[in-house]
């Protein structure tokens, strides 16, 4: 299947590892130019480098700039004015109790999560919808549609994703430009194994991990921790001209835990 990404340009927030490594490395596959972007010169370095190993021809352009401010994002549009393909992966996520929120937590978690993809999608989608072409897909999560107890503000603020993009993909009428979001369920990144292993300590990574799906997720059909690549495929095909008709959209690549039709 020809996803017709060939001279594409798309901007991965945070893609210097984890789920917006693999994005990246999926457009890349496709044919896109893929921007990687970290917050640091020796992360983005260091990524462009994972990927040139599995593809040396992939068409790639660093790019160190801090998206969860608002001078990250002044930084990223001025180094790259347009593109065909954003995808709003950018995010941070901690579990901590309610009453353990601080109003500092929230703000934290509100301007990384919303933030971050307000002010790129601000300035990039008006681009698209000039031009009536384009592809938005913002990275919001499973608990966007069953929140976590044990992350309050995170889930909200995925919830909220959920909303502005929505919102967005009424402005796209009448165009080729798509707006929509992805729902990952429990990833394999770093993070979340060290995460998993912290809620398990002593025992080995696959035991964590299947004691952390059959306690925490046992709703999971697939019942193991999504790899990665599975969500950067689903995301290219998002972003690709055989997504066209799907807009507006929340596509769950949670490994069917959620237990709704819709």
């Amino acid at each position: 299947m020809n996803f017709e990404l060939a001279n594409k340009t798309a901007l991965v927030s945070a893609s210097s590892g984890g789920i917006g490594l693999e994005i990246a490395r999926s457009l890349a596959a496709e044919g896109a130019r893929v921007v990687i972007n970290g917050r640091t010169q020796a992360s983005v370095d260091k990524a462009v480098a994972d990927l040139r190993a599995t593809q040396p021809n992939a068409v790639l352009v660093p790019l160190a700039a801090d998206n969860a401010t608002a001078a990250g994002c002044a930084a990223t549009i001025a180094a790259l004015p347009d593109v065909d393909i954003l995808v709003n992966n950018l995010g941070i996520y901690e579990a901590v109790g309610f009453f353990e929120e601080t109003d500092e937590s929230w703000q934290r978690l509100f301007d990384v999560n919303i933030m971050s993809g307000v002010r790129l999608t601000r300035h990039y989608l008006r681009g698209m919808l000039d031009r009536g072409h384009g592809r938005v897909v913002f990275i919001s999560s499973e608990s966007g549609v069953t929140p976590a107890p044990e992350m309050a503000h995170y889930s909200a603020t995925k919830t909220m994703q959920l909303s502005i993009a929505r919102s967005l993909a009424e402005l796209t009428k009448n165009t080729n430009v798509t707006v929509n979001s992805v729902l990952p369920g429990p990833t394999r990144t770093p993070g979340v194994e060290e995460f998993i292993g912290g809620i398990y300590p002593g025992v080995s990574q696959a035991d964590a991990e299947r004691q952390f799906i059959a306690q925490n997720r046992p709703t999971s059909l697939i019942g193991r921790l999504i790899d990665p690549k599975e969500i950067g495929d689903t995301v290219a095909f998002m972003c690709s001209a055989r997504a066209s008709a799907i807009n507006g959209s929340c596509i769950r690549a949670e490994g069917g835990l959620v237990r709704t039709v819709f």
